[in-house]
Formats: structure tokens, C-alpha cells, sequence
């Protein structure tokens, strides 16, 4: 009797590259974020917001223990830059009162930011891969760091710039004596706007991990991203000399550049075959 061959089902076809990274299926949890209702991400928004509330009320407690030293570190270099005999005044009885609670606030905020961007990580983390879950500390370090550096960047240039260029006008017939609540309003203005911005290479990283985002789409796009980055500027500075747009747009065309760079060489690699490009 002549033998049959037992058929057999041929392998199933392995799933693309492209499609699917093995590094994604190994870092599938259990319980996926997709199994999250709306009302629990939710809960989790609310969760992360009171703990990112408490960091930041810890860092006004502590910063109001030094609220003179802040307060003259903030004031001096406005003070120095005004003409000669000038003086930042307040009208309003509360004003002065009001503006050493902002200033806690916003010291108490460049504290707690660690924190709060520990909290921001801890909401999105739950959607993310377990691998991906690894960039939590680089995460909350470069944003921070990106925070305080723009906030830094913008005390120690652009607002000084911007000031230099509000008192030039003085003349024998105008006197430049500016109210302090809108002085500082335009200098917490910037502070928080430059604190943003300087988010970008940290937010290009990030993207650029998850495979959103790549640096030939960025370079592709490098014209449409300086006119969006001269139109924010616009929108977020203060005069309209162009003093501070400029000393805005410059350093955020450089954190493109550089972001770039960064999503160059972290970015995720496509495969084509057994090579990632």
C-alpha cells in the first residue's frame, strides 16, 4: 500500500514590520488602557490634577519663605533699567499685596515642576507600551529642564530687551513711570510662554519615539514651521517694535534645528526586511 502524505497547514505568514513591531506586542499589558471607560480617564484626569495642585501649593509655601529675596531678584534688573530717578509705582492699595501672591505662585510653579510633569507622564503613561513606559525619567527631566530654561532665557534676555525697549521713549516731555502690576504682568506673560515653548524638543522626542513624528517630515515642512513658530511669537509677546518677536523666533528656529536632531537619532526605525532605516 502506497503512503499518503499527512497534509499539514502551511506556517501562517509572520506579520510585517511595518505593521506590527515585536517590541509592541512584547510590551502589550493586560490591561490596556483601552479598557479604560471615559469615566475612568476622568477620574484619572482628576487625580493627576489635585497631585499636580499639591506640588504646586508646596512650592508657593516654600517659595514664600523667600519671597523678599524673589522679589528683589525679579524687580532689581526692572528697577536698574528704568531712566534715572525712575520707579515702578502701584496705585491700587491691594496691588503690591497681590503682586508678591503672584509671584509665589509663579516661583511655586518652577519648583513643583518636576512634579507636575511627573503627574502629566503618570496620566498618559497607562496608554503606552511598556517599553515606551522606560522614558518616563527623560521625560520629566527635559521637560523641566525646558521649563526653567525658558524661563531663565526669558528673564536674563528677551524681557530685559523688551523692557530696554519700552523705556526708550523717555524723553523731556515723556517720563517713563510704569505701573508694577503691568509690568509684571507682561513679564509673567513671557516667563510662562517661553516655559511652553522651549517644550518642543522634549514633545519631538516623545513623538518621534512613538513613531508619530519623523525628522524627513520635519525637515520636508521646515518653511511652514518657521512662519507657525513668527506667527506664535507675534501672538505671545508683548510690543510691537519686534524686539521681543525676534529674540523669541531666533532661539525657537534653533530648538527645531535641534529637535530635528533629536528625532533623527531617536526616532523609531522603520524596518525593510532585517534593516531598520
Amino acid at each position: 500500500m502506497a503512503l499518503v502524505p499527512f497534509p499539514h497547514k502551511a506556517p501562517s505568514p509572520v506579520p510585517d514590520d511595518d505593521l506590527l513591531d515585536r517590541d509592541d506586542v512584547d510590551g502589550l499589558d493586560d490591561d490596556a488602557a483601552g479598557k479604560m471607560s471615559f469615566l475612568d480617564h476622568l477620574d484619572e484626569l482628576r487625580k493627576r490634577i489635585i497631585w499636580a495642585v499639591v506640588a504646586v501649593f508646596v512650592g508657593v509655601i516654600i517659595a514664600f519663605f523667600f519671597i523678599g529675596d524673589i522679589f528683589n531678584f525679579i524687580m532689581k534688573p526692572l528697577q536698574a533699567m528704568l531712566p534715572p530717578g525712575g520707579t515702578l509705582i502701584y496705585t491700587d492699595p491691594s496691588e503690591a499685596f497681590m503682586l508678591n501672591i503672584k509671584i509665589a505662585l509663579i516661583a511655586g510653579l518652577i519648583l513643583a515642576s518636576p512634579a507636575v510633569f511627573a503627574q502629566l507622564w503618570l496620566f498618559i503613561a497607562p496608554g503606552l507600551y511598556s517599553h515606551e513606559k522606560k522614558w518616563a525619567i527623560p521625560f520629566i527631566v527635559l521637560s523641566s529642564l525646558g521649563f526653567v530654561g525658558g524661563a531663565a532665557f526669558s528673564h536674563y534676555i528677551v524681557f530685559p530687551l523688551t523692557w530696554r525697549f519700552f523705556a526708550s521713549f523717555t524723553s523731556d516731555v515723556l517720563t517713563f513711570m510704569p505701573r508694577v502690576e503691568p509690568a509684571f504682568s507682561v513679564y509673567l506673560r513671557m516667563i510662562l510662554a517661553f516655559g511652553v515653548v522651549f517644550q518642543m524638543p522634549t514633545l519631538v522626542l516623545f513623538l518621534a519615539r512613538m513613531g508619530v513624528l519623523t525628522a524627513r517630515f520635519m525637515i520636508k515642512n521646515f518653511k511652514y514651521a518657521v512662519l507657525l513658530i513668527i506667527i506664535i511669537s507675534a501672538v505671545v509677546t508683548p510690543d510691537g517694535g519686534g524686539v521681543s518677536l525676534v529674540a523669541m523666533s531666533v532661539p525657537l528656529v534653533f530648538l527645531y534645528i535641534f529637535s530635528i536632531l533629536l528625532a533623527w537619532a531617536f526616532g523609531k526605525k522603520k524596518r525593510v526586511g532585517n534593516e531598520a532605516v
